[in-house]
């Protein structure tokens, strides 16, 4: 598989149906096709945070990165000679650049709501996250969820993660008088916990446990998960044939245990995760 450098980014065009995949000079009708016969692929990621989507030198590394470059070699007929076009895709921007064109196929710790199925096709999920909460080391005042009661906690641009502990069910959990803080993303939402000025960040444990473990022991989890948070690829809504083959693609990756492979190369040293078994029962391609 070939990884193509960072820059000019091909646009995906919409066709009638809304659909359709520029490559080059020729427009396929969905992402798959566009794959497997033109060999190229915009592939949305993100690009701040560890183990899952990290920018290191030209290109993202992380879970999400891996697993992005198995399924599309799956959707390529298993051939390597796929241009790869990295794009980065902050939870503010998802739904936009699969909407416009700007990326083909996004694994960004994309969880899968039902908000977002309205304007988003999901394949997967490929992995199930679980919300939990990540303190300074230091702080013994914050030991459940249910403290974050009055605290400061960081509200990421374009992530949900504060919902679940500011509003009630059915699109929140907890229920919680809790102040927020605003952050483009999450890596701002650490550094501002480790500049004293948030006393908490909550999202998915994966997405944590990649930041405490970069930041050696500054920050620690609670380990007490209380939400399911569905990891899903994002495609232009109505590509369900993309939709289908990704799955099969998920399911091949947990039969020959590259996932589990995956898991264990990313999150390894994590504490209090646990590796995955089989692949998590997918969504409808709609």
């Amino acid at each position: 598989m070939r990884l193509r450098r960072i820059g000019a980014v091909l646009a995906v065009t919409a066709m009638s149906a809304g659909l359709a995949a520029c490559g080059g000079d020729k427009t396929y009708a969905n992402v798959a096709d566009k794959i497997k016969e033109g060999k190229t692929v915009v592939v949305g990621t993100k690009w701040d945070q560890p183990s899952l989507g990290l920018k290191k030198g030209t290109a993202p590394e992380g879970f999400d990165v891996d697993v992005a470059k198995y399924v599309v070699k799956e959707l390529a007929g298993g051939a390597d000679d796929v241009d790869i076009t990295w794009k980065e895709s902050a939870s503010s921007n998802r739904e936009a650049f699969l909407a416009n064109g700007t990326v083909d196929i996004i694994f960004a710790s994309y969880s899968i709501t039902d908000s977002r199925k309205q304007k988003v096709t999901f394949g997967g999920p490929y992995i199930v996250a679980h919300q939990d909460v990540m303190v300074r080391g230091d702080d013994a005042a914050i030991t459940k969820p249910t403290d974050l009661a009055g605290k400061r906690i960081c509200q990421a641009a374009g992530s949900n993660s504060y919902k679940r502990i500011t509003d009630p069910p059915p699109d929140g959990e907890l229920d919680l008088d809790a102040q927020l803080v605003g952050a483009a993303n999450y890596s701002e939402c650490v550094a501002k916990l480790g500049g004293n000025n948030l006393d908490a960040v909550t999202t998915d444990d994966l997405i944590l446990a990649g930041f405490a473990t970069q930041t050696g022991g500054n920050f620690k989890i609670l380990g007490q998960p209380f939400t399911d948070e569905k990891y899903g690829v994002g495609l232009k809504k109505g590509d369900t044939k993309t939709c289908e083959a990704v799955n099969a693609a998920i399911t091949k990756m947990y039969q020959d245990g590259t996932a589990q492979q995956l898991f264990a190369k990313w999150f390894g040293k994590a504490q209090g995760l646990t590796a995955p078994t089989a692949a998590p029962t997918f969504e409808p391609c709609a």
